[in-house]
């Protein structure tokens, strides 16, 4: 699965700002390939306002 950062982190919840770290992005408009995996699914679920994820 494709995920890229739309959103800034600035003024989030800790836990998100973490989230979006875990999954390896620091800037917007990066983009990573992950795995799909339902470590991964619970990450993307939980700051998927920030995100915008391509299968």
């Amino acid at each position: 699965m494709k995920i890229t950062l739309k959103r800034s982190v600035i003024g989030r919840k800790k836990d998100q700002v973490e989230t979006v770290k875990a999954l390896g992005l620091k800037r917007i408009g990066e983009t990573r390939e992950l795995t799909d995996t339902p470590a991964v699914r619970g990450m993307v679920e939980k700051v998927k306002h920030l995100l915008e994820v391509t299968e």
